[in-house]
This record gives C-alpha cells, structure tokens and sequence, in this order.
C-alpha cells in the first residue's frame, strides 16, 4: 500500500492544534479557579445565610448538639425560649404570646421572624470546648447563642393595645440609630400553639392572620405619599416653591378625569405648606401635572422604591413606576398616593426616618447583640448610616410642612400635649366603594429633637386623622413618658 507523503505544513497544523488545546484548557482551568474562588467567598460571606437554607443538612446536626438559644428584648425580658420535659423533649415557648407573633416568629411549622432571620445564630454553640465536653459527658445539649433585639416590651404593648381590634400595623423606631423599636401586626396569633392552630390558621384567607403587615403588607398610601410628591415639587422648583399658590374649589380635573378632596372638602386659597397640613388632594392633583416624570422616577428609585429595602428578614418592595407615556389621570393618583402606588408600613417609617434626621437613613436593624450561653458577648451591633435619601435642605422643609399639619392640619389630634410632633394623615381608597379607605399617619416625637418614629395603618378604618393619629399619640405618650390622657 502506498504510502502518503507528509507535507511541510503538518508540523505547523499540528503546532497550531496543540496552541488550540493548550488555550482552551488553560482557558477551562482559569474559569474554573474563578469559579471556585468565588464560590468560596460568597461561602464565608453568606456563612448565616447559607446556613439557614432548609436544604442544609448540617442545621440538623447543630440542633441535636446544641439547645437552641433565648431571644430577648431590650430590657432582658425572654420573648422565646427552650425548655424540656422530663424526658428531654424540647419545646420552645413565648411568654408574650400573641404580643410578639410576627416580629420574633415561630419555629413549628418553618420559622418566621427573628427566629428565621437569627437562626443559625440561635443553633450554634459558642461556650468554651471544654464546657461542651462536660456537657456531653453529662448527657446534656450545648447552651445554644442568645440573641438580644431591640425591641421594648412596654411601647410594644402600647401600639397593641392602641391598635386593639383593628386590622393593620404599627411600626415604632429610633430615626437617629435605626432601631426597630416595636413592631405589631393584627390580627395575631399565640405561637405557643401554632402547631396545633395549624390548619384553622391557614383557613382564614381572609384575615392573612400570618402575614407580617408591618413588613409585607402593602397599601396605597393615600395622603402620606404627599411627603413624597411634596419633596419632589421642592426639587424641581428650588427657588421657586414658596410661590406655589392654588385656589381649591373642593375638585381638580383633567379632561374626563377628575380629583375629588376628601369628602368635597373646599380648601380655598393654599400654598404648598397649606396643600400639605390641609391634605388638599386638589391641589397635589396639580401638582402632578406639572412634575417632570423623569425626575419623579429618580426620586423614587432614591426613596427606595422598586428596590430591595437596607433590612434583614421577609419583606415585600413597594411599588410605583413612572412612565414616560403616564396619562394625566394617572399622574394625578399617583401624586396623591393612589392608582397603582402600593407601600409597606416599614417603608413609609424609613422614610419618615430619614425626614426627622435631616434627610439621613440610619440602616434599620431589630438585633442588639449577640451572646454565647455563658454570657459572653459575641457581637455587638452600633447606629449604621445606610444614606441620605434627601439633603439636609429639603428635610427641613418637610419638617416644617408636617409640624403645619399637627399644628392647623389634620392632625391636630396630636397639638398641644406636653411635647410637640409632627406628621401625616392620610386616607387611602382601596376599592370601587369611594367611602372606604384605610386609615393612615406616620410622624414623630418631639418635633425639635426626633426620638421617635411612629407609622400606623389601620385597614379599612376611614379617616388617617380620626382614627390613626389617636393610635399613634398612645404610642407617642408611652415612649415619652407623659401623663398626658389619651383618646
């Protein structure tokens, strides 16, 4: 058989194949340290997160070695537990009951809350080596982690029992350190008995009894929204925002489409500070109208709107989205906290916050420290800013425009005690029926130096200034420490 002659271009074809392959797995090797590199990154950076995935096999593990650990309030007191029969069966158990449901959770039946967000903390074991041998030689679990919250028992038990039977929410925190002081969602439940109200508890659709509304639940902010449209009329008319002027004759239309003020009230002649403290959906109608939609749009996005929120644990994001090709109808809604805008309770609260310290939004956070069984503190959490969210400029102005609604607005409900505040009312319509609207406030206390930050939304109530500012000041007066009567 002849054979083949080789050619001269053979070595260099074979060169050039061989510089292929070299590339390739040199290119295959690189991406796959890459690769491995940032897995083990995001491992120890995500340690807690990755922990806490229920697919983890080693959570089971931690949790037949350890006794899982307490969680605490403020002021010490246990807000949930671990304790064991005779036999050695664990349960855990919440003192408080109802009046913690949502903000620390549940562990039967997944985990919600604190004990969602804290779990890993809650299933390891920091004690010294040498303790954990005498515990095991004793037959006994590792004392697991404590973790101590922000919350406080008293002004919890305050916006309870001010929020009563109603549905809805209140968010109380300090706006100059972030901390989430107290968080209630109604209706409620015992976790105590959570696996055994099981079945009824997801039966009751309606109520959402599980839903946190503090942190999930989302509403059309009616009125309170016009912080919002306020602070974006100032920003786009700096020098020129003091002579806004309007004469409100009880509606405001464009075309076929048209604004009615609360209850047809007529406001008559009104400055933006006037539109704002009198809630007049008329003029803020206007004032839609004329705002540069591309520039609303960025204020939003600041405002953290459409955005993941700086918080630990489940929350929804508020929505609105402001459209190029927005039809005037649609723009008038929007500026007064209607149409298609939706809110969180815990994000209004943010952003009051961030009005009451000067424009700047101290990173929210409901975990005071960590500490080992023994005692021993482990990790301390300290006041973080997450960022400005307005100039210190526009804060002030907003100050001044929500100290006019407590003063000759519609949360007069709140003049006159023995400190002074500041606000928004605000009720929003959430169905066909034009009379029925939740009722909403969010403010703060006192109005020269802000300690507190307090948002109440009450489903389905009416008036924000009839009913939400009551509930608010009993809050208001609990943290102060006033003898001042409530409503």
């Amino acid at each position: 058989m002849p054979q083949r002659k080789r050619t001269k271009r053979e070595p260099k074809q074979s060169l050039r194949n061989n510089r292929e392959i070299t590339g390739v797995t040199v290119g295959v090797v690189a991406l796959f340290l890459v690769m491995m590199g940032y897995f083990t990154v995001y491992a120890m950076t995500h340690q807690e997160e990755l922990m806490n995935n229920s697919y983890n096999n080693r959570q089971q593990i931690l949790t037949a070695q350890n006794r899982r650990g307490s969680i605490y309030a403020r002021g010490g007191e246990a807000l949930a537990e671990t304790a064991a029969d005779a036999d050695g069966t664990e349960r855990r158990e919440y003192p408080y009951a109802n009046l913690f449901a949502h903000a620390v959770g549940y562990v039967d039946k997944g985990k919600t809350g604190i004990e969602a967000q804290e779990n890993y903390t809650l299933i390891r074991s920091s004690i010294p080596a040498v303790d954990k041998v005498k515990e095991e030689i004793g037959g006994k679990k590792n004392p697991g982690d404590n973790v101590y919250t922000t919350f406080d028992v008293k002004l919890q038990e305050a916006a309870s029992k001010a929020l009563g039977i109603y549905r809805g929410a209140v968010i109380a925190m300090d706006p100059k350190t972030g901390e989430i002081l107290a968080m209630v969602s109604k209706p409620d439940f015992d976790p105590n008995k959570i696996a055994e109200e099981w079945d009824k508890l997801l039966e009751e659709e309606e109520s959402a009894v599980l839903l946190n509304r503090a942190t999930q639940g989302l509403y059309p902010p009616g009125s309170t929204f016009k912080i919002v449209t306020a602070l974006e009329y100032i920003r786009e008319n700096p020098d020129t925002y003091q002579n806004y002027h309007f004469s409100c004759k009880g509606s405001f239309g464009s075309g076929e489409d048209v604004i009615n003020c609360y209850h047809g009230s007529k406001h008559g002649a009104v400055d933006l500070k006037k539109s704002f403290a009198k809630s007049c959906n008329s003029s803020f109608a206007n004032i839609g109208l004329a705002l540069d939609k591309k520039q609303f749009a960025q204020t939003l996005d600041k405002l953290l709107f459409n955005r993941k929120l700086p918080l630990s644990g489940v929350y929804n994001e508020s929505k609105l989205e402001i459209a190029e090709d927005e039809s005037d109808g649609e723009m008038m809604q929007n500026a007064i906290g209607q149409g298609r805008t939706q809110i969180t309770p815990v994000h209004l609260a943010l952003i009051t916050a961030a009005v009451a310290n000067d424009g700047v939004l101290m990173k929210p956070r409901m975990i005071s420290r960590i500490e080992s069984g023994a005692g021993v503190k482990l990790k301390e959490y300290s006041a973080e800013k997450y960022g400005a969210l307005m100039s210190a400029e526009e804060a002030a102005v907003l100050q001044e425009y929500m100290e006019a609604v407590v003063e000759e607005g519609t949360a007069t409900k709140l003049s006159g005690l023995s400190y002074t505040a500041a606000g928004k009312t605000g009720s929003a319509e959430y169905s066909l029926q034009k009379e029925e609207s939740h009722a909403w406030f969010t403010g703060y206390a006192p109005a020269e130096d802000p300690q507190l930050v307090v948002t109440v939304i009450i489903e389905g109530a009416g008036s924000g200034g009839d009913y939400a500012v009551p509930m608010a000041r009993r809050v208001f007066d609990a943290y102060l420490k006033t003898d001042a009567e409530t409503d």
